[in-house]
């Protein structure tokens, strides 16, 4: 029997799984967050390390069986932390193929059961990514807050905190997002808020992403305000996605969605649906970890399950 493992290494936490070529998952073991931009490489070695010994002891096998390892972190996909990776996972599995990636191909990859197609993520960030005919991988976005994720949690809250600032000294419109913001995070007025965001050594980035939840609420109560940052972040994942499918120069190729802000039914997924033509909210076919997997069948050679 052959036996690979897929890796996802692309959120808050690390998820091993060790597959049989069939997709059926005999072990798995999560581990702590090991993107390396966060916890430094050589403590996310030491976490993929030994949370892939976890998942092997898991599945009852030695690392020595296991034949090749797909593997996705943040910035995978990069030719400098290509190599790390390869470092990364031959010290634990010394006789298997490794295909490094990053997080988001994985994603892709498991979302629709094979390397093509389309997806659209939003969860903190923001990101378009797409594989065609040809083999070639397209990314739109994908380059933090400072220079877009347009479309992300944290554009959305922050676009929702600018709408409520403009709101108090009277350039915009009312809208219930001013009071909202300021009882989520404590503040007793508009003016608190400049020193909270701005206090030194402190990142705002991921509690400004938590009110995009606010801001798809009052978009569904009838708030206008909010209503036109949900439309307008819908747009910019749309053009998102469209931008992929031109640079691919496709015919339509099939969308899928991940990230916290797409994975159900809200505003801002349903407007999605709406401009990008679609009948019903897409659902990944996987897990990116089993994209992961999918990438070192790849590797071998061997025929996948047809999605």
């Amino acid at each position: 029997m052959t036996y690979v493992m897929g890796i996802d290494g692309g959120g808050s936490t690390v998820r091993v799984l060790v597959v049989t070529p069939d997709l059926q998952v005999i072990g798995e073991a999560k581990g702590s967050t090991s993107n390396p931009n966060l916890v430094g490489r050589e403590v996310a070695k030491q976490t993929i390390q030994s949370t892939v010994r976890e998942a092997v002891a898991a599945a009852h096998l030695t690392t020595d069986q296991i034949a090749s390892v797909g593997i996705g972190i943040a910035g995978g996909e990069a030719s400098h932390s290509e190599a790390w990776l390869r470092e990364v996972v031959a010290g634990v599995t010394p006789h298997a193929e490794i295909v490094p990636s990053g997080d988001h191909e994985i994603a892709l990859v498991g979302a629709h059961g094979q390397r093509k197609g389309i997806l659209v993520l939003s969860g903190t960030g923001s990101l378009a990514c797409g594989v065609g005919s040809t083999g070639d991988y397209v990314v739109i976005g994908a380059r933090g807050y400072l220079l877009g994720d347009e479309g992300s949690g944290y554009w959305i809250g922050m676009e929702g905190l600018k709408a409520a600032i403009r709101d108090d000294d009277g350039r915009g419109r009312h809208t219930k997002l001013t009071n909202l913001f300021l009882e989520k995070f404590g503040l007793p007025n508009v003016e608190a808020i400049v020193p909270w965001l701005y206090h030194t050594g402190i990142s705002r980035t991921k509690e400004i992403a938590t009110f995009a939840g606010a801001v798809l609420d009052q978009s569904e109560y009838g708030d206008l305000v909010a209503a036109d940052i949900v439309l307008r972040a819908a747009e910019e994942l749309a053009l998102a996605a469209r931008a992929v499918n031109y640079r691919l120069r496709m015919e339509a190729l099939p969308v899928a969605y991940a990230g916290g802000l797409l994975a159900f039914a809200n505003p801002l997924s349903l407007k999605l649906c709406e401009l990008l033509g679609l009948s019903e909210l897409p659902q990944p076919r996987y897990a990116p970890a089993i994209g992961g997997a999918i990438l070192a069948l790849y590797k071998l050679g061997l025929n996948l399950p047809t999605p």
